[in-house]
């Protein structure tokens, strides 16, 4: 029902200017608009609605991803950035904080300054 259609994708915050210049400034998505609600973006066709809140309560998981050609390259610009990688021990999680999936996926996780789980990864 939905297959045909276009994704949408949310994530929250709690201050709007800080969500625009981290999504748009370090992460590089296309600043749409700030319609009072939230703080939108263009992610390659897809629209990132940052919604803006009075409180947060962060999940624990990833909310939003990226598929990447080269991680290792992105994870080296994200943390000249200022972006820092989590690390949460898992077996086969380099230095980088990039873990390799038992089948081979490549993936490394870093929040945004709300404390939201986002994550890169190379398949």
């Amino acid at each position: 029902m939905l297959g045909s259609h276009k994704l949408v994708a949310f994530v929250i915050t709690t201050d709007a200017e800080r969500a625009k210049a981290f999504y748009g400034g370090t992460l590089g998505l296309r600043f749409i608009a700030n319609d009072g609600f939230a703080v939108v973006f263009d992610a390659n066709g897809t629209t990132v609605r940052v919604g803006i809140a009075k409180e947060l309560q962060p999940a624990k998981h990833t909310v939003l991803g990226w598929e990447v050609p080269d991680i290792v390259a992105t994870v080296k610009q994200l943390q000249s950035a200022g972006v820092q990688t989590k690390h949460y021990g898992f077996p086969n999680q380099d230095e980088l904080g990039i873990w390799t999936a038992p089948g081979g996926t490549k993936v490394a996780w870093f929040e945004d300054p709300d404390g939201n789980v986002l994550s890169v990864q190379q398949a």
